[in-house]
């Protein structure tokens, strides 16, 4: 499908969502229906292992930092399903909740009290949930929340306006309580080694188009996305036995952070720690402002790719600001008990 194509239909699912629409499919019900009983398949076929772990991570990251600054803890807070809470790996430091605390805290050179309320197995429609646990504490609103979620909203068939209105309403809710937002979109379920073409075909076309929708929905509510697509990475396609976890379903330790790397910049560009002169789009990476349908649709096409709002109107509507970003290595750390919020 092309980006021009794509851009309308997340045009049409995101309208569908914002206006009460319900009827939009992706590929259609029986397609979608195939792709489920595939990824199903493929998921009793190599489910077992440590698929179950979910290793706390919650807790302070940059502990040293306290001496020297005077502020108090940044609060990320990590909402979704199994990839935000980083279901697979064996350790608190490897989940990608820990790497993004510890890699903000380093650029930050301030702590980072990270809290995770994220759910292995959640779709979108549990995002109210996960929300209203964030706003009722404890302490004060987290300075920013990110969300990766829209692998199990496709594998079970949500209809994908009702998806994307479930996550432009979580962040829409966050971003009035005074959180920064940044979204990792739906995965590229064609990466998933057991599943088959032409299904592959068909899975990786399902979840870009959602997504794009997942775009455009969060960045009209005041948010940023990151496309995680196949798992932000070319490497991800080239190397899926290194990059997979032992079940071939979640992500490994490596995965993980290939996409923590990749949600870093944005996350750091929303609390202002990027360096200045990077927020200027540069032409050379292929970066601008784009109506915001069109940015979507290329940032699913392109693993990395963060799109932030820009205009409020255009001649094709809202506009948006499409960036590549630099990757930086994380440091991997494991969380000291954090001190109560007040």
């Amino acid at each position: 499908m092309s980006n021009m194509s794509r851009a309308r239909v997340a045009r049409r699912i995101a309208a569908g969502a914002a206006y009460g629409g319900g009827g939009i499919g992706l590929a259609g019900a029986a397609t979608v229906g195939l792709v489920l009983a595939e990824v199903q398949l493929a998921r009793r076929r190599v489910g077992n292992g440590t698929s179950g772990h979910v290793p706390n991570a919650d807790g302070l990251y940059g502990r040293t930092y306290a001496v020297s600054s005077e502020l108090p803890p940044l609060r990320l807070t990590m909402l979704g399903d199994s990839t935000a809470a980083g279901q697979g790996v064996h350790r608190a430091g490897q989940t990608p909740g820990a790497l993004l605390a510890s890699g903000v805290a380093a650029l930050a050179e301030r702590p980072v009290e990270l809290r995770t309320v994220a759910l292995p197995g959640a779709r979108s429609d549990d995002l109210d949930r996960q929300v209203a646990l964030v706003l009722a504490g404890p302490g004060p609103v987290p300075d920013i929340c990110v969300i990766m979620i829209g692998a199990n909203d496709v594998t079970h068939r949500m209809p994908p306006t009702r998806s994307v209105r479930c996550l432009a309403s979580a962040v829409r809710r966050l971003r009035t309580a005074g959180a920064e937002v940044v979204v990792g979109t739906c995965p590229d379920l064609g990466t998933i080694e057991p599943v088959r073409q032409p299904l592959r075909w068909l899975a990786r076309r399902t979840s870009r188009q959602l997504a794009a929708a997942q775009t455009i929905g969060v960045v009209e509510q005041g948010g940023r996305t990151v496309s995680l697509g196949d798992l932000l990475g070319p490497e991800f396609a080239a190397n899926p036995r290194e990059l997979f976890g032992p079940d071939y379903y979640h992500p490994s330790a490596e995965g993980y952070a290939t996409a923590a790397m990749a949600v870093l910049p944005t996350v750091c560009a929303a609390l202002g720690l990027w360096p200045a002169e990077e927020e200027r789009p540069d032409a050379s990476r292929r970066e601008g402002f784009l109506p915001v349908a069109r940015a979507a649709a290329e940032a699913a096409a392109e693993a990395g790719t963060e799109v932030a709002a820009a205009m409020p109107t255009g001649p094709r509507g809202p506009w948006a600001l499409l960036k590549r970003r630099r990757r930086r290595r994380l440091p991997e750390q494991e969380p000291a008990p954090a001190t109560p919020s007040v």
